[in-house]
């Protein structure tokens, strides 16, 4: 689905552009912030496998592949606030 593929590319740089408005983290850096630094690695691979992804041919185990980690893609700018924020309510 084309349009799919449009939103999803929207949404990844729109992202990115909200991001530093959203963050309100009590701490600047991440070493105060253990699990948040297990995600942001995380992320990382998960960037270099859709990157391998994208350059796969189009056929049956890549497509269910490239669904996943596009999910966990967007499931990371979701759960890294909420994790910052126990942690900041933890560290109280």
């Amino acid at each position: 689905n084309k349009l799919g593929g449009v939103i999803a590319l929207v949404m990844s740089i729109t992202i990115l552009f909200i991001l530093p408005i959203l963050h309100t983290n009590k701490s600047q850096g991440l070493q105060f912030y253990p699990i948040n630094q297990i995600l942001f690695w995380y992320m990382v691979i998960i960037i270099i496998l859709l990157t391998w992804i994208g350059a796969r041919p189009v056929e049956a185990p890549f497509i269910l592949t490239g669904q996943i980690l596009t999910v966990l893609y967007f499931s990371y700018y979701i759960l890294n606030p909420m994790i910052s924020k126990i942690w900041d309510n933890f560290l109280k």
